[in-house]
C-alpha cells in the first residue's frame, strides 16, 4: 500500500477529533474526502482474524512465544562460520531475518486506525466492535497476548538477543493506542476492556522507562 493512501487511511477517521478548532465548513470538506476510501477499506477488515506475535515463532529468537521478536536488517550469517555470529553488511539488508512480528504489528496498525475510523465517520458499532477484537487478541487475551516489553526486538544472532535500538518496532503501536483512546473516550468500546487494554500500554511504558533499553541513565 502507498504511503499516501495508508495515510489517508490510517489517520483520517482519527483526525477528526483534531478538528474542532477549524471552520465547520472546513471540518466537513475533510470528512466528506475520506468518507468513501476509509469506509471502503475498513469493510475489507470486517472479516481479517486477529494475527499476534503467537502466530509466528522463530528458532533464533531467545524470547517465548508471547515475545516479539526482530532482527537487526544489515545482519548476515557469516559464510566462513555458517554456524557462528551474524556479521554487518552495511547498507544491505538480509531477506532472511525474520520480520513476521513487526509485520504482524504493522497490520494491526492499519486495521484498527482504519476501523476506528470508518466507527468515527459511520457511528456503526461493527467496526467498533471488530477493532475490539484485535485489541484485545493483542493486549488482553492471555492465549494470543504480546508480552509488553520488547525485550527481544532488533536481535543479532549469536551477539545479541534483543537491543534498545529495537524500541523502533514500537512505532508501529503508535496508531493502535491513539485508536483505543479514542474508541474509549468516545464509547466504542466497554470501559471493562478499555482498562485492560490501557493497562497493558501501562506496563509497556513502564519497561521503557525502566528498562536499560529505553532508559537514559
Amino acid at each position: 500500500m502507498k504511503l499516501k493512501t495508508f495515510a489517508m487511511l490510517a489517520f483520517s477517521g482519527l483526525m477528526m477529533s483534531c478538528l474542532q478548532s477549524v471552520s465547520k465548513e472546513l471540518r466537513q470538506q475533510v470528512i466528506n474526502d475520506i468518507r468513501r476510501p476509509t469506509i471502503e477499506k475498513a469493510d475489507s477488515f470486517l472479516d481479517a482474524r486477529p494475527v499476534t506475535v503467537t502466530d509466528f515463532r522463530c528458532t533464533r529468537s531467545a524470547g517465548g512465544k508471547h515475545d516479539f521478536f526482530s532482527e537487526g536488517d544489515y545482519w548476515w550469517p557469516d559464510p566462513e562460520h555458517p554456524d557462528g555470529p551474524y556479521i554487518r553488511r552495511d547498507g544491505q539488508s538480509n531477506p532472511d531475518n525474520f520480520s513476521s512480528h513487526r509485520e504482524a504489528m504493522m497490520r494491526l496498525s492499519e486495521i484498527t486506525a482504519t476501523l476506528a475510523s470508518a466507527w468515527l465517520l459511520t457511528g456503526e458499532r461493527k467496526y467498533a466492535d471488530r477493532a475490539l477484537t484485535h485489541l484485545d487478541a493483542w493486549f488482553v487475551d492471555s492465549a494470543t497476548m504480546m508480552n509488553p516489553n520488547m525485550l527481544y526486538s532488533q536481535a543479532i544472532f549469536g551477539l545479541a538477543s534483543g537491543r534498545g535500538i529495537g524500541l523502533i518496532d514500537a512505532y508501529h503501536l503508535v496508531e493502535v493506542a491513539r485508536s483505543a483512546q479514542v474508541l474509549a473516550e468516545k464509547g466504542g468500546i466497554p470501559e471493562v476492556h478499555s482498562a485492560k487494554i490501557k493497562d497493558w500500554f501501562s506496563r509497556f511504558l513502564d519497561w521503557m522507562v525502566t528498562h536499560q533499553y529505553g532508559s537514559t541513565r
